[in-house]
């Protein structure tokens, strides 16, 4: 029985699965509908895409190095204990290993081999979808390199090796010592995780972010009722301020608020005995900007009641 473009469509509708997986589907079962969902099913395909619309706003971040560059990425679960899953554990340890040898865009990674099932890493995450049962996103990725220096590398809240729900890089270019340079490079890892900083520098900040904080000081400011030239020095001496607060070099640095970020890296030269050069950094939140859909579980009741 030749397969129709209407069958395919009809399939696709009725399981939520891809074009090209409805279209072998059929192949397979001569055109039987029933036993082209059967076959879907089997091979967890529907039972993946038909959970791809719920929230996925757990999960971990995973970090990977090699050599000179490092790689963060987030793959979002829907529930915390499947994140506690070895398997789970090994997949994130897995995409974030191959990740590395990408150019760290989730493009890339999706579209790059999975050693262990030989397909791409989009294909087994599907495949991790069926078999764990729960919707699975790769969500964001970044890659940082240096031709000469370290990219730094700090998780927090670790489950396991190179695993948790926040993970950092700084790289540092330097021609000094690695394991000095590493130790600096940490504990500004550590820092950002903590601080969240917006920009290395602050000529680095979003230009709009800075307008809108500016338009916001501007408008308190007018609320005292003095003069425009001294709201102008007003508004000035706040975004000096702003800009100190969330650029990285001019922050109070965590491990010593005595010192600025910059003058600590700036100490650090001496045990690592050349210059150094912050040149990169990110900074992933499990779960940040998803939004969570809230269960309302005395309305699903009620829906549940009236049939």
């Amino acid at each position: 029985m030749s397969v129709t473009a209407a069958m395919v469509k009809e399939l696709r509708e009725k399981t939520g699965a891809g074009m090209m997986d409805c279209k072998k589907a059929l192949a397979e079962t001569n055109g039987d509908m029933e036993a082209a969902i059967d076959w879907l099913r089997a091979k967890g395909i529907a039972k993946a895409d038909k959970k791809s619309g719920r929230a996925a706003a757990e999960g971990l971040i995973g970090i990977a190095s090699a050599g000179t560059k490092a790689v963060v990425v987030e793959l979002n679960s829907e529930t915390d204990f499947v994140a506690r899953n070895d398997a789970f554990q090994d997949l994130v340890r897995g995409i974030a290993g191959v990740a590395v040898n990408t150019d760290g865009s989730v493009e890339a990674i999706s579209a790059a081999t999975y050693p262990a099932t030989g397909k791409p890493v989009s294909e087994t995450i599907v495949d991790a979808i069926a078999t764990i049962g729960e919707n699975m996103t790769l969500r964001r990725s970044a890659l940082l390199s240096v031709e000469d220096g370290v990219v730094a590398t700090y998780i927090h809240n670790s489950v396991a090796d190179g695993l948790g729900k926040l993970g950092v890089l700084v790289a540092l270019k330097s021609t000094g010592d690695k394991d000095a340079l590493t130790a600096i490079g940490r504990q500004v890892a550590m820092h950002i995780a903590a601080t969240n900083p917006l920009a290395i520098r602050s000529s680095e900040v979003d230009a709009a972010v800075a307008e809108r904080e500016r338009n916001v000081f501007i408008e308190q400011a007018r609320e005292s009722g003095k003069p425009d030239a001294i709201i102008e020095k007003m508004v000035e001496g706040r975004m000096r301020k702003f800009f100190e607060e969330v650029a990285l070099l001019s922050q109070a640095f965590v491990m010593n608020p005595d010192l600025t970020v910059e003058a600590a890296v700036k100490e650090a030269e001496k045990s690592v005995g050349a210059p150094i050069e912050i040149t990169g950094m990110a900074r992933l939140l499990l779960g940040e900007g998803v939004e969570k859909e809230e269960s309302d579980f005395a309305a699903e009741v009620a829906a549940v009641a009236k049939g």
